[in-house]
């Protein structure tokens, strides 16, 4: 079984192949497009890189904020604080601004 590396390489050679035989061609139509076809590679990876940014800010702004569970897991760390203190255990405690 391929692992995702390598189906990336193989992917990334054979589009790199494709690139370099048509930048290289002798053909009348690529020579009139040869500065297209010459940046396209640094085009398609900065629309790439500009793609992922864009989903990764809005999977950020759109995150569901549950405040239930926010509550539950604080109730489980101040039970988890009482428990440890029972067995000696000294916490130092450090004022946290709250995010609501």
């Amino acid at each position: 079984m391929m692992k995702k590396l390598h189906e990336w390489l193989l992917v990334m050679t054979g589009l790199f192949s494709i690139w370099y035989a048509v930048l290289t061609s002798n053909f009348m139509l690529v020579k009139e497009w040869q500065n297209v076809v010459f940046v396209l590679p640094f085009t398609l990876l900065f629309l790439f890189g500009l793609f992922a940014a864009t989903v990764v800010m809005y999977r950020v702004l759109t995150f569901n904020i549950c405040k239930s569970a926010a509550t539950e897991l604080q109730q489980q760390i101040e039970e988890a604080k009482k428990d440890l203190r029972s067995k000696g255990i000294i916490f130092k405690e450090i004022n946290v601004p709250s995010a609501s």
